[in-house]
């Protein structure tokens, strides 16, 4: 059951306006019409979607849950309409896990539309997982413990995540063995599918650390933290690549004491493997992969 689009658009732009008069003025209608449009979906759907008062409109709990996914469908179809009225017929909606795209996926980005300039990349970030259903991406690049079932799940790269810091915190703290980790800030990034008792687990068996000085929900204010010499970070050197090139963070061990993780993983509907943009996409990143080897 598919409510009428003119029903749809008329709950929206009510609920963005927060007014009758201000929705008919931006859909051409009379408030009269808009009201009738909204009456009709109420009735549709069996739910107010409004409580009205003196000062105006406020959604409903019901309404506010179904704004939310009504409005990204129709953002979808209005994105779509204005690329086909411009001719972008060719077009990737990518979403990304913050981190990575700021620290892996931008330093790269160029390459890829350098070599298909005709697809147009639309490229979104947050550590919300996308929903497929409502239509807003073709992929994802998830982070985290690969449970998503009823989709194709494909690993990025494999990554060594090792104790990182500033080379001056380094020398400043004289660190030579895992044991002197413990006299110094240990910078945690909570989302990290390796963490410090793991690391310590396997080189260090002995010892644990009791507390962590600070703690974060991103590796990039991770490896800033380290960066700005607050601690040691255990964290990607795939992420950390760019800041380690350019000497600003420095592996405290070497890659000898690094955990080999997947943590990245390549996520979408088996449904989408046939869009041509999709599969020169996963052609590509993979070959950005493997051309940096593990780090």
């Amino acid at each position: 059951m598919i409510p009428p689009l003119s029903a749809l658009q008329a709950f929206e732009a009510i609920a963005r306006r927060r007014s009758f008069s201000l929705a008919a003025n931006e859909l051409h209608l009379t408030p009269s019409a808009v009201s009738h449009q909204l009456a009709k979906l109420e009735g549709l759907l069996g739910v107010r979607l409004f409580e009205r008062s003196a000062r105006g409109v406020e959604l409903t709990p019901a309404g506010h849950n179904y704004l939310q996914r009504v409005g990204n469908a129709l953002g979808v179809i209005n994105t779509a309409t204005e690329d086909l009225r411009h001719g972008v017929q060719d077009t990737l909606y990518l979403h990304c896990s913050p981190s990575f795209a700021s620290l892996w996926l931008m330093p790269r980005i160029a390459r890829f539309t350098q070599r298909y300039p005709d697809i147009s990349l639309v490229l979104s970030a947050s550590h919300v997982h996308s929903d497929f259903q409502l239509g807003l991406v073709d992929m994802d690049i998830r982070y985290g413990l690969p449970n998503w079932p009823n989709l194709e799940v494909q690993p990025v790269l494999a990554e060594k995540v090792m104790p990182l810091a500033s080379p001056e915190f380094i020398r400043t703290h004289s660190l030579h063995t895992p044991q002197d980790l413990l006299r110094v800030p240990l910078i945690q990034s909570m989302v990290n599918v390796a963490q410090w008792p793991e690391w310590f687990s396997r080189f260090d068996p002995a010892h644990h650390p009791d507390r962590m000085a600070l703690k974060f929900d991103r590796a990039m204010m991770s490896l800033d933290a380290a960066v700005q010499s607050l601690g040691v970070a255990l964290e990607s050197a795939s992420l950390g690549q760019a800041l380690m090139a350019s000497g600003r963070l420095q592996a405290v061990f070497g890659d000898e004491m690094s955990l080999e993780v997947r943590g990245h993983f390549l996520v979408y509907p088996a449904r989408h493997a046939a869009r041509p943009e999709v599969k020169l996409f996963l052609e590509w990143i993979h070959e950005e992969a493997r051309a940096m080897g593990p780090s």
